[in-house]
């Protein structure tokens, strides 16, 4: 495989959609949609064969979840791309405008990135995303997913190639690297010649690869460990069911709640009625010690590290804190800086820890499972970006775009 040719032809594709108005990438995404419909059954059955080689090899359940891709699934997929291709696009989208005495006028003009590459994990899902959001924003794409997906991603990115040329885009403006040889990875990072941007989606070692050994910018995130904090003056009833619907209704995923910290002056009460209530749901709760000397036999000890893991599945760290201020220290300890949110009725104390937690999201009375491009009315998203430059929480279309200075005049020189 020569990645410098797949490099060079994306860069030359990234021209051309760099172009292309808005009705035409809007007729390639519907392009792509119809596609996907069409070939259903193909992208099924490919996926089953990854699920069934996840098995054999031993993937955990919560990476057996990422990686399945069913009919409902498609046909949710299929949704986001169809709601990419109505948002507004933000290219060519003109701001801070100004005009200066001499007479020149100057703006600032939304422009696409260039070429985008995405490096990936069990999530096939994540191959059309990328495609619509890239495409959409004017992009070209590289994508490497993992080996577990290695089948369903080139049968998808078959059907996204294929639609191009029927809408009259270049079928390159989205390349997939089909070996799936880590070395690879490598090469890609140092192909600065031709790609503008590296999302690394996976692992915290994966990503930690690609800072350390990228020559282009890499924005990191996707990793979750994700907190609650349940204060005093909450509503009981109400935080319960927020704390399992962040928990429980997909535990694969990294916007999941990972360390529930509860209040001391209510921990007595709450957490009896905490492991009642999840433990119907399979729910494991993983207590430091004072939690524990509360729950008893209805919780594990927690151990060393316990409490900086991102679970991905229905194991829940609680620890029992003093105040809103020993919460917000734990979590800037913890946190991966992903999604964390406090559940109280007292909207001072809400506001301080809105101002005092530097998450890319921060909730109040609400389940972290909201952190995703789709929820964000954003259509769909490339990743979940935890840092601080450029892009911050679900990377929708305007965090795929950069800008230019545009300068107009009446033939005017300096003096």
């Amino acid at each position: 495989m020569n990645l410098q040719m797949i490099g060079k032809l994306a860069k030359e594709a990234s021209y051309e959609l760099a172009i292309a108005d808005s009705k035409q990438k809007n007729a390639a995404l519907e392009a792509i949609a119809v596609a996907l419909q069409a070939n259903e059954s193909e992208i099924v059955k490919a996926n089953k064969l990854d699920i069934q080689a996840g098995i054999d090899a031993g993937l955990t359940e919560a990476l057996l979840d990422r990686l399945l891709l069913d009919e409902t699934r498609l046909a949710g997929i299929i949704s986001d791309l169809r709601n990419v291709a109505t948002l507004a696009d933000p290219v060519g989208e003109e701001f801070d405008s100004k005009l200066l005495e001499n007479g020149l006028k100057l703006s600032k003009r939304r422009v696409p990135v260039g070429v985008i590459g995405v490096i990936y994990e069990a999530r096939p899902n994540v191959t059309i995303d990328i495609a619509a959001l890239c495409l959409k924003t004017g992009n070209a794409s590289i994508l490497r997913g993992g080996k577990e997906t290695i089948n369903s991603n080139l049968v998808l990115v078959k059907v996204i190639q294929s639609a191009l040329e029927k809408a009259g885009l270049p079928k390159t403006a989205v390349q997939y690297i089909e070996n799936t040889d880590r070395a690879l990875v490598g090469e890609l990072l140092k192909m600065d010649q031709y790609v503008d941007m590296i999302i690394p989606r996976g692992n915290a070692g994966l990503q930690q690869f690609c800072k350390e050994n990228s020559n282009i910018p890499v924005i990191i995130g996707g990793i979750g460990i994700c907190h609650l904090f349940i204060e005093q003056s909450a509503d009981i009833e109400k935080s319960l069911a927020i704390i399992e619907n962040s928990k429980v209704q997909r535990p694969s995923v990294c916007n999941t709640l990972d360390t529930l910290l509860v209040d001391k002056r209510i921990a007595a009460d709450f957490l009896p009625k905490l492991a009642a209530h999840l433990t119907p749901s399979g729910v494991t709760l993983v207590a430091e010690s004072k939690a524990k000397a509360i729950l008893g036999e209805k919780a594990t000890l927690a151990q060393e590290g316990d409490f900086s893991r991102e679970w991905l599945s229905l194991h829940l760290g609680v620890k029992v804190v003093d105040d809103v201020n020993e919460a917000m220290a734990h979590i800037r300890a913890h946190s991966s800086g992903h999604s964390d949110g406090i559940l109280t009725n007292d909207f001072t104390l809400a506001n301080k820890f809105v101002n005092g937690v530097n998450s890319a999201a921060v909730y109040v009375n609400t389940s972290t499972r909201f952190t995703d491009g789709s929820q964000f009315g954003l259509g769909a998203e490339v990743a979940v970006s935890t840092q601080k430059l450029h892009a911050r929480g679900p990377m929708g279309l305007q965090e795929l775009t950069t800008y230019k200075w545009i300068g107009v005049s009446e033939y005017l020189v300096r003096i």
